[in-house]
């Protein structure tokens, strides 16, 4: 049976089956500290019934989750309320590649909005890479759309060309006018976004 926990320093050293996939964007330890000290709750993983980490999640709520075969979700909370920009953020949202069609990912997003939610965000966002629709799909299946499109979002390596992003919202129960996921007419830079 899965278990899902909350992240801990010790999974830091665990999750490398999850981590180095090429479609996962990796951080230094210290980055993963800084989750971990500030938005612990965003920091979710879940773990196999023999231990492995499965996948990973991070996320976090603005006004502006692991198995030794693993998935896990990392976020924090971001913004401004008085602006309606309180919102929850998906910082990386990763599962194992053995772990993947399993509903894993849709469980920890869940989760995660559901933290947002009771942090009072209006909203939920996250970043992906234009060319990874698989993901894209699965954001839109799980009721996310597209806000607005920041170029040159994710550096290249080995000489390519910087690639797009998509900013991706899904509106919370507080925002009841729906205006947090109303798509801007034109793409921005990564310097314009707060």
């Amino acid at each position: 049976m899965t278990t899902l926990r909350a992240f801990t320093c010790d999974d830091l050293f665990r999750f490398n089956n999850i981590n180095l996939d090429p479609l996962t964007e990796t951080y230094g330890i210290p980055f993963y500290l800084q989750y971990l000290a500030h938005w612990p709750e965003y920091f979710i993983v879940a773990e196999a019934p023999g231990g492995e980490l499965m996948g990973y999640s991070e996320r976090c709520v603005t006004p502006k989750v692991l198995m030794l075969c693993m998935f896990t979700v990392m976020g924090k909370a971001e913004g401004s309320v008085a602006r309606e920009e309180w919102h929850g953020h998906v910082t990386a949202l990763s599962v194992a590649p053995e772990f993947r069609r399993l509903g894993l990912a849709a469980k920890l997003m869940e989760l995660l909005e559901e933290i947002s939610e009771k942090k009072g965000g209006f909203f939920v966002d996250l970043f992906v890479r234009v060319s990874n629709q698989v993901a894209v799909n699965m954001y839109k299946q799980l009721g996310y759309s597209v806000y607005r499109t920041v170029l040159e979002y994710y550096s290249a390596s080995s000489g390519e060309p910087d690639e797009d992003a998509y900013d991706m919202r899904k509106a919370l129960s507080r925002d009841t006018e729906k205006k947090s996921v109303i798509p801007l007419p034109h793409p921005v830079r990564p310097e314009d976004i707060e």
